[in-house]
């Protein structure tokens, strides 16, 4: 490494040649193939933003200037340039670093990003701060093409543009969000990226007529009409430029030398500006370049576990082929949400919107008031941005949308942005919505086939995997009704939601009660449980506060239930932890804490 671990800040970077900073990029990528490979990360979109990335800390000054790279997965060559080449080698474990820019973790991170969408918004809001300070910085605000579909960044664009403030903009067009693009901006930038070919075209063959001696001056003028016709079929007008943002492009955003001087004469431009260049996914990985998809997430984790997205698309798939109002919704997460399969068997009624969760809900609710049956498969960290559309449009409608919550829980190395800690509390205060926690993927089949004539909203939220180590047989779906999976005679019940917290409680003696319908709540089991001496605990991987216990605490103090209450869950603090099972352990979400729970209530009623 010639370069690499002389490099440990943007200052360092700036005494290199144009050729050294070539090498140096490429030795950036092979460490952050390195680094990935054993801990897992998000590696096609790093190695394509490795060259601009460079490139940007070359020519502005951070963290004076201020970057902002839209959802911050590909920030990874941004981490190490900035002096966190150690700590990277710990990339998504505790005590390392976060996969995404984090403000906490470093200066030269402008803002704590993880979501899509956002990086225009919060880089106009810096830009006005700035402004209003009378300061001189530059704000870069990076975003992809995939993140155009999120109408977020609209809002933004049109704020921008008539704001007239000062700010860069460089849109990272690779094709591709997680899956492949898709809709009509897709198809804008697609034109766009014709329209580099349009002017090269066009400078070639002016220079050549007009080097044609006497004729041809007349020959030039004569193919003007051709010329504007051509540029008719080729070249869209600009969108950014009637916004008022000033637009150039397209580049090659992997060429280190065009895109420093790029950046150097628009550097001191005034108004807003927007660099159209094109990278590719995975570059310098052939294996990433063929299959950006495949390797944009790497899990390094070894652990076999079933997917519950395996069981969506080959169960969704199943109900289709004897219903035809059964349509998939995703937004741009086929693969991650198990809808391939089902796209593949049913293309027709597919339908990826883009990284538009606001969007996909709202358009669910149009299909389910039409008599179609929508299921819109989403990680929970994301449907949090659909939750007016959610309340409004399907919820106040009683519209049966059906909602497949993947990811949800202790989502680990993605950290504190991507955390499924939320959607029981914001789902289960909502009139007319169901929500359910399967155990397993025997149970999930059986809750799709149940959903399936279900008339009303739904929502069936589930981890990323499971394990079957509840071997006991999944009865059949009723309504509001919980299973009970083990039975003691000890006066204890520990209700659990879902596969990981019912895996910790059944290490421990206890009647154990699998709360599959988290609401409505199960009150005749409940009201089986007033006697004195009796311990209840409720488990769940969601935010305490408004969550699962709470309501089971609601419903024994209505309803005069006999009987001592702990509920166990998250506290009221963001989850930052990289590591699921440290964050179980921190929230006392283990046999351990459960036989230490069970031990002094015990010994606080023999005492008593």
């Amino acid at each position: 490494m010639a370069y690499l671990e002389k490099i440990n800040s943007p200052a360092d970077l700036k005494k290199l040649s144009i050729s050294e900073l070539k090498s140096y990029a490429e030795e950036l990528r092979q460490y952050i193939i390195t680094v990935v490979g054993k801990n897992g990360g998000h590696l096609a979109s790093n190695l394509g933003a490795v060259d601009f990335t460079v490139a940007l800390h070359y020519v502005f000054d951070c963290p004076r200037d201020k970057f902002i790279f839209d959802v911050g997965h590909q920030s990874y060559a941004h981490k190490i340039i900035t002096g966190r080449m150690a700590e990277f080698a710990r990339l998504r474990q505790d005590g390392g670093i976060t996969g995404f820019e984090n403000m906490r973790e470093s200066e030269y991170d402008a803002f704590s990003t993880g979501h899509s969408s956002t990086s225009l918004s919060v880089g106009l809001g810096l830009a006005r701060a700035r402004d209003l300070a009378g300061d001189r910085y530059n704000v870069v605000s990076v975003i992809g093409d995939g993140a155009l579909t999120g109408g977020m960044a609209y809002e933004a664009l049109n704020d921008i543009g008539a704001s007239g403030t000062k700010m860069i903009i460089v849109l990272n067009d690779n094709a591709m969000s997680i899956s492949k693009n898709v809709g009509a901006i897709s198809s804008y930038l697609g034109k766009l990226r014709l329209s580099k070919k349009y002017k090269k075209l066009k400078r070639v063959t002016k220079q050549g007529i007009d080097g044609l001696p006497i004729i041809g001056p007349y020959v030039l003028r004569a193919t003007e009409r051709i010329k504007m016709w051509l540029k008719k079929q080729l070249v869209s007008n600009k969108m950014f430029e009637q916004l008022g943002i000033k637009y150039y492009g397209v580049f090659d955003g992997h060429n280190i030398g065009e895109m420093i001087n790029l950046l150097e004469q628009i550097k001191n431009s005034k108004g807003p500006v927007i660099i159209h260049i094109t990278t590719h996914k995975g570059s310098g990985l052939y294996e990433a370049e063929m299959n950006p998809e495949k390797y944009h997430g790497v899990d390094a984790s070894t652990e076999q576990i079933h997917k519950f997205s395996d069981v969506v698309g080959e169960k969704l798939t199943e109900l289709a082929a004897r219903d035809d109002k059964i349509v998939g919704v995703s937004a741009a997460m086929m693969s991650g949400t198990g809808l391939n399969a089902f796209r593949q068997a049913y293309p027709d009624r597919c339908f990826d919107v883009g990284i538009a969760e606001q969007h996909a809900v709202a358009m669910c609710a149009g299909l389910a008031a039409a008599g179609y049956k929508p299921y819109f498969a989403v990680y929970s960290s994301f449907l949090q941005r659909g939750f007016d559309q959610i309340l409004h449009d399907v919820c106040i409608n009683n519209l049966p949308v059906r909602f497949l919550i993947d990811r949800a829980g202790a989502i680990g190395a993605d950290g504190v942005t991507h955390q499924g800690l939320f959607d029981l509390g914001y789902l289960s205060m909502l009139p007319n919505m169901t929500v359910l926690a399967p155990r397993n993927g025997e149970e999930l089949r059986k809750m799709l086939d149940w959903s399936s004539e279900f008339n009303s909203p739904l929502a069936i939220r589930y981890p990323k995997g499971y394990k079957d180590d509840i071997v006991l047989p999944s009865s059949e779906i009723v309504y509001g009704k919980w299973e009970t999976v083990a039975r003691s005679a000890e006066k204890v019940y520990v209700i659990a939601v879902g596969n990981r917290m019912l895996s910790v409680a059944k290490e421990v003696d206890c009647n154990l009660i699998s709360a599959r319908f988290v609401k409505p709540l199960d009150g005749e089991m409940l009201n089986e449980i007033n006697a004195e001496g009796n311990i209840v605990i409720t488990m769940e991987e969601n935010a305490l506060r408004g969550g699962f216990g709470e309501s089971v605490r609601t419903y024994l103090c209505e309803h005069g239930i006999r009987c001592d209450l702990k509920c166990l869950g998250f506290d009221d603090r963001f989850c930052e932890s990289l590591s699921v099972n440290t964050s179980f352990e921190q929230q006392g979400l283990t046999a351990e804490n459960l036989r230490k729970i069970i031990f002094e209530h015990k010994l606080l009623n023999k005492n008593s």
